[in-house]
This record gives structure tokens, sequence and C-alpha cells, in this order.
């Protein structure tokens, strides 16, 4: 008669060609789960399964939607898989008007491209036309200015020039009820701004400093009887 051992050992054996082969089916079930997903991969990779129908674009006010398209270089039919938003994004963001930009793949059939314009604060003549300038301080366009928007007035406007960067700072943070009666600007240095209000009265701001303090005192100021209202020091107003 065969020993307990020799019946335990018979066990251990049997048991041990069962769970090889149970390893056996785990690693080729993983194997299949693989194979699958790299061929479902190459299939929307490389196949239309999953490819551009329609390219939608949001915020495109001044800049045209067909220059947008064309800049994206997307074609109808390619892969969503192989567009490059990055580069998409980098090549729309060239475009002087617009400030922000993000593409995104919505699957299983759409690009979305969201845009952000710049918006115009301050505008100054030259003999090219009307140089739009952004709260950034940056030159974006020059074409007809909006209506509404307030025009520069200063020796030598330029994005660059720290007069120029003043007035736009002073504008662009100023409360937008000031804003809209604002018609031109005056800035003789950093430090003597000046607003002409479209009813013909006038607005010394001084420098760029204390603006939050001067936009406080501003508009019940400007109730008051008189011409020239002057705000340079908030803390001491007056009017004339």
């Amino acid at each position: 008669m065969r020993g307990v051992a020799g019946v335990r050992g018979d066990r251990r054996r049997a048991n041990g060609r069962s769970g090889g082969l149970g390893r056996s089916r785990i690693r080729l079930g993983v194997l299949l789960v693989v194979a699958a997903l790299l061929g479902a991969g190459a299939l929307a990779w490389f196949t239309p399964v999953v490819s551009v129908r329609s390219v939608q674009i949001d915020g495109a006010a001044t800049v045209s939607e067909q220059q947008i398209r064309e800049l994206l270089a997307i074609p109808s039919g390619r892969s969503m898989l192989r567009i490059d938003t990055a580069a998409a994004e980098r090549r729309v963001a060239g475009l002087p008007k617009v400030h922000t930009v993000r593409v995104q793949r919505v699957f299983p059939f759409t690009v979305r491209v969201t845009l952000v314009e710049r918006v115009p604060v301050l505008f100054y003549d030259s003999r090219h036309g009307a140089h739009l300038l952004d709260a950034q301080s940056v030159e974006f366009a020059v074409e007809q200015a909006p209506i509404g928007v307030p025009k520069l007035i200063t020796e030598h406007p330029h994005s660059a020039d720290p007069v120029t960067r003043a007035a736009v700072s002073i504008v662009a943070a100023m409360p937008a009820a000031l804003a809209l009666q604002v018609d031109e600007v005056v800035a003789r240095s950093i430090s003597d701004v000046s607003l002409s209000l479209k009813d013909g009265r006038t607005v010394l701001w001084g420098g760029a400093d204390d603006t939050e303090r001067k936009s406080a005192v501003v508009l019940p100021l400007l109730t008051r009887p008189g011409t020239v209202f002057d705000v340079s020091s908030p803390n001491l107003v007056t009017v004339k």
C-alpha cells in the first residue's frame, strides 16, 4: 500500500499541473486583450473609424473662420488620433487678433476650437490708420477703431512706450461706467494722464498708481458741478 506521503505527493503534482494550466490561460487571456487593444488602436489610427467630420469654432467675431480653418490644416476624414492639437494651437495663436486659443478632440468626430480674441481698450492714429491696443498694450491691428474705444493722445505712441503702457493700464483698470464716458486719453508722461470725457469735462488722473482708490472716488465726484475733476491725489480731490 502507498503511504500517506505518496498520496500527498500525487496531490501536489496534480495541483501543480492545474496551477500551471491556470497561469497559462491567464497569460493567453492577457495576450489576447493586448492584441485586441493594439488592433483597435491601429484601426483608429490608420482608418476613418474615428475620423474628423466637423470642426467647431467658438469665439471668432473679428477673425475669419476660413482663415482659422486654413491654419488648423485639419483635413476631413483624418483620424482624430492623428490630430496634433498643440501644433494647431500654435498656428492659430500666431494671428495678431487672437489672445488665446484651445484645440480639443471631441470624440468621436469633432475638433473644437475655442478662441478668445483681443479687445481694444485704446487706439492711436497714424498715417496708416488707427492702431488698436489691448489691455496688455499689445498692438494687434491697424483698422477702423470700434465705436466707444477712446483715442490716445501722446507724443510717441507705441506698444513698448512707457507712457503708452501707463495710459493703457489706467483705462483697462478704470470702472466700466467711467470708460464709457471717455473720448480721449491725453498722456504727457507716466505720471500726467488726463481723461477728456465726451461731454467736454476733464478728469486729471495722474499716474497709474492708486488706480483702485481713484476709481472709487471719481464717479461720485463727477456728480458735482464743474469742468475739471482732479483725482491725481485721491485723498485730496478737487473740482473746478
